[in-house]
């Protein structure tokens, strides 16, 4: 399956499902206007404090190719700002590395324990600050949004998500959920990107 028929081999798989055109609201910085009509790199991140995923995929017109994956563990017994320290330095490696030239994170979900919820929004501050320093544009997408455009329904569980990456990008070989769910999100932006620039240049 040629790299070019994502788009299909992700309807295909889905039993047909349609893919959501809207992605949750955010404001995006003016995208990159001199690079339009060449490849784009994009860095998609699943934040997380004890793991944070990293994913860099390539997008040539309706091409999308892999780049790389992985994750970044923190010690669980080390202070909390020692491990925010460890996510920064893990990202700031990966962008210095892969050169992005545009980004994409999950948005945080909200469950019933503050305190972890909490730890998440600060992990998943450092993963926003990353790429932002170092002027590359971050966009959000709700977790509902990434699960549709990638298996078809928002209810797909992390299995289906890893299945379907596998399918859009063969030469991707996750070795952790973390990293599939990363790719998955980068995939959800260069998905629709499209939308974002037009209204970005729109301004």
């Amino acid at each position: 399956m040629g790299a070019d028929a994502w788009p299909q081999a992700a309807a295909a798989h889905s039993r047909g499902a349609r893919v959501a055109s809207a992605f949750a609201p955010v404001r995006l910085p003016v995208y990159h206007r001199g690079k339009m009509n060449q490849p784009i790199r994009i860095l998609g991140i699943d934040p997380g404090l004890r793991r944070t995923g990293w994913g860099v995929v390539e997008v040539d017109g309706n091409r999308l190719s892999y780049v790389a994956c992985g994750s970044l563990a923190t010690d669980d017994q080390a202070a909390l700002a020692t491990r925010l320290v460890t996510i920064h330095d893990g990202l700031a490696r990966v962008v210095a590395d892969f050169r992005p030239d545009e980004a994409a994170a999950e948005a945080t979900f909200v469950n019933r324990d503050a305190s972890a919820t909490l730890k998440l929004g600060q992990a998943r501050g450092v993963a926003l600050l990353v790429p932002a320093k170092a002027g590359v544009p971050v966009a959000e997408y709700a977790p509902n949004l990434v699960k549709k455009t990638i298996v078809g329904t928002g209810h797909g569980d992390k299995a289906q998500i890893r299945m379907m990456v596998g399918v859009l990008l063969p030469k991707a070989a996750p070795e952790s959920e973390d990293a599939a769910d990363a790719l998955a999100v980068a995939v959800t932006h260069a998905h629709h990107r499209q939308s974002a620039v037009a209204r970005a240049l729109a301004r």
